[in-house]
């Protein structure tokens, strides 16, 4: 690998990654806040996915707290290139976590992901799109993860409609991401055809979920298509992070540029 961004990138791998504690709960329960659309939301980050460099610079300047790279036109996690990955981490340089997609889990995901492996990002996540679990499933995922050279860590992903992704189901992911100590849990959405996490969960589930595992130590980042103004029927509950990529984009289009005041609504929404 002879890109100069990348070895750069490569050279400035830290040796400690530390986000905080999750998102405080101030709720008094799932029942009476989550879907309350008066209940004020507790705080919770930006995590902003980006597919450039250029794209990078255009959300930490809007206010981004975590820049994600992927690449839209490949899927809903799909990998971008892993010099677009070094570029976007020489532009942020250390000033909020970067975290990169790896596509849909396979046997072969670390080979196909291999550069990117030598990057110092945050996280690195894969979906489980046609992972269909199954009594004693997971250990094919612990040894991928278990592949992941240190200090990254994985996050643990789930569809909230896995069924069309022929996926597991999310409070299984749930459970498999506490049992396992995952640091990170990431609820999205396979199909993004204008319908919202919210189509697919409704608020108070979503809400359960997050509680639940925010009181395991896991960090929870929201993404779904959710709109800004989606994020008030959480009530009181909120995830560490809402994911956001079409949301921010022209025209509400994923695989259109970063739109910087659609940034900064989001923003002010979740402050």
């Amino acid at each position: 690998m002879t890109d100069k961004a990348t070895d750069r990138a490569k050279k400035a791998r830290p040796s400690v990654f530390d986000l905080g504690p999750p998102a405080a709960n101030t709720g008094r329960g799932v029942a009476s806040q989550a879907g309350s659309p008066k209940a004020a939301p507790a705080t919770a980050k930006l995590l902003v996915s980006v597919r450039s460099a250029d794209e990078a610079g255009v959300a930490l300047e809007a206010g981004a707290d975590l820049i994600d790279v992927k690449e839209p036109a490949r899927g809903p996690l799909g990998m971008a290139h892993h010099e677009a990955v070094a570029a976007v981490l020489e532009v942020v340089n250390g000033r909020v976590p970067v975290s990169a997609a790896l596509g849909e889990w396979s046997e072969a995901i670390l080979t196909a992901a291999h550069w990117h492996l030598e990057l110092p990002l945050t996280y690195v996540k894969w979906g489980l799109a046609g992972y269909k679990g199954g009594p004693g499933w997971g250990e094919d995922l612990l040894q991928t993860r278990r592949g992941v050279p240190a200090p990254l860590e994985v996050v643990a992903t789930a569809y909230a409609d896995w069924q069309k992704a022929d996926s597991v189901p999310p409070a299984e992911v749930a459970k498999f991401a506490k049992r396992f100590r995952y640091r990170a849990f990431l609820l999205d959405t396979f199909q993004k055809d204008g319908r919202s996490l919210f189509d697919h969960m409704p608020p108070a589930e979503v809400a359960e979920l997050i509680e639940g595992l925010q009181r395991g130590g896991v960090l929870v980042a929201l993404g779904g298509s959710l709109k800004p103004e989606q994020a008030r029927l959480l009530g009181r509950v909120a995830p560490d992070y809402y994911a956001v990529r079409g949301s921010v984009c022209v025209g509400g289009k994923r695989d259109a540029e970063l739109d910087p005041l659609r940034v900064r609504k989001w923003k002010d929404a979740i402050s």
